[in-house]
């Protein structure tokens, strides 16, 4: 019978450099929270849930920071770019780690893909005439450049647009208070005249709500995969999830109260604006829609780079622990280049499906990658479960950062997501990305498996 037995994976990924300062990692911490999905995706959500979005951003806000803590605990205790990756195959063995890994690195690879397509399309809109896939191509080239060059571009870009998005959400905030509090001149305050009905499209669209505010925390993830090419990981870490609260209640759920407060939920404006542009237009700041463009295409080119990197830094890991082919595990003066490059190319060979396989192809990979998200948490909740006990009784010294109110959280963190699986498995429109991601997470856990088993033999 084939050993079973746990691996233990490096708790650092020695060839990589350590070329990220405490100023990047602080402010992709801070500015990492503030994702496309929060400027793009955000309106239907208000469109479905009403007033009540400000209640799906703050339910799920709270299970996103159970992950995080639960994610930094192990994270500070063993740094590593594999992250939750490198955590589960030390809970569970190498099936564990192969599973989630690359379940995550086709989400990341897509990912790239689509960031890259919406923000030609907002490049193509000032620009007319000049082709998206060449704005793609750019972007693309841009930034598998950056990442191939050294670790300190990624971060040096990745400070300057969180910079610029935190600033943009900050005036945001600031002006959105001003106007309900009716201290902004020009402007009426609306006081609580648009928030009369909390669930105007009852509990379904709550649901519906939930479901689209859950995935907009998606890139959270990224501050623990770079805290491992920091100077100081372990304070990197730790430092980024005891802020993660009032991060997410400030930027998620205070920007979705302002919009509510300030624009009728069933503005048509809001969808087609998008909330934030509806919003600034209803305070008559002129230029508002170019404004927000800018920090919308910020928004995506910083999702594009964080992924780029994520990508080829949990591949590099992957191989790195004997779980995909060695030419993606060489990284030439600290950097993965091969795997920089991997995570590039299929980000483009997603544009292309985009173009010539528009009705079949891409739509079945967007579905495929619909619910990864939830299983990565998953993994890490019960690799947290695992592990905790195990430093616990161990290398207590290990645990720089500790899950509140251990297990008794981590449970219900679980139980979140069961729910919201139930919620997904109810809902037309999202029981395919449920069912898809499934699938690709049973095959991927299968040839984990057999692999495993394999290695185990020889």
């Amino acid at each position: 019978m084939p050993s079973t037995t746990v691996s233990t994976p490096q708790e650092s990924d020695a060839p990589l450099s350590h070329g990220l300062q405490q100023r990047h990692l602080s402010m992709i911490a801070l500015g990492g929270v503030i994702g496309a999905g929060l400027f793009v995706g955000s309106g239907a959500g208000i469109a479905a849930a009403g007033p009540s979005i400000v209640l799906a951003y703050a339910l799920s806000g709270l299970l996103v920071m159970l992950v995080m803590r639960m994610l930094g605990e192990m994270s500070a205790a063993y740094p590593s770019s594999g992250s939750f990756s490198a955590h589960a195959e030390r809970a569970f063995g190498p099936w564990a780690g192969f599973t989630v890994g690359w379940a995550f690195w086709v989400l990341l690879c897509t990912a790239v893909g689509l960031e890259g397509i919406g923000a030609a399309k907002i490049v193509a809109g000032w620009l007319p005439g000049t082709p998206e896939w060449a704005w793609v191509a750019l972007f693309l080239l841009v930034f598998c450049g950056t990442n191939l060059a050294a670790v300190k571009n990624f971060g040096e870009f990745e400070f300057w647009f969180a910079a610029l998005k935190v600033g943009a959400i900050t005036l945001f905030l600031v002006l959105g208070v001003l106007a309900i509090a009716g201290l902004l001149p020009g402007t009426d305050s609306p006081g609580t005249s648009h928030l009369g009905d909390l669930l105007p499209n009852g509990g379904e669209g709550l649901v519906v709500g939930l479901l689209a505010s859950v995935f907009a925390y998606g890139g959270l993830e990224t501050v623990t995969i770079a805290a491992a090419e920091s100077q100081d990981p372990v304070r990197g870490v730790a430092g980024a999830v005891r802020t993660a609260m009032w991060r997410i209640a400030l930027f998620y759920v205070g920007s979705m109260a302002v919009v509510v407060t300030l624009v009728p939920w069933d503005s048509e404006a809001v969808v087609e604006k998008g909330p934030y542009v509806a919003a600034l237009d209803h305070l008559g700041i002129p230029g508002a829609g170019q404004v927000m463009n800018v920090v919308v295409l910020a928004a995506l080119l910083s999702a594009m780079n964080a992924n780029i990197y994520g990508a080829s830094r949990i591949a590099h890991s992957l191989v790195e622990r004997g779980h995909g082919p060695k030419a993606l595990g060489r990284a030439p003066g600290g950097v993965p280049r091969p795997a920089v490059l991997a995570s590039s190319v299929f980000g483009l060979v997603c544009v292309v499906l985009s173009h010539w396989r528009p009705d079949d192809v891409f739509p079945w990979l967007l579905n495929m990658i619909g619910a990864v998200i939830l299983v990565v948490w998953i993994f890490v909740a019960v690799s947290q479960l695992r592990l905790r006990r195990r430093l616990e009784r161990e290398e207590p010294q290990r645990l720089a950062v500790r899950m509140w109110a251990f297990p008794v959280l981590t449970w219900c963190a679980l139980a979140g997501m069961a729910a919201v699986f139930v919620l997904m498995a109810r809902e037309p429109g999202t029981r395919v990305q449920l069912y898809s991601s499934g699938g690709m997470t049973a095959f991927l856990a299968a040839a984990g498996y057999a692999w495993q088993r394999r290695r185990s033999a020889g």
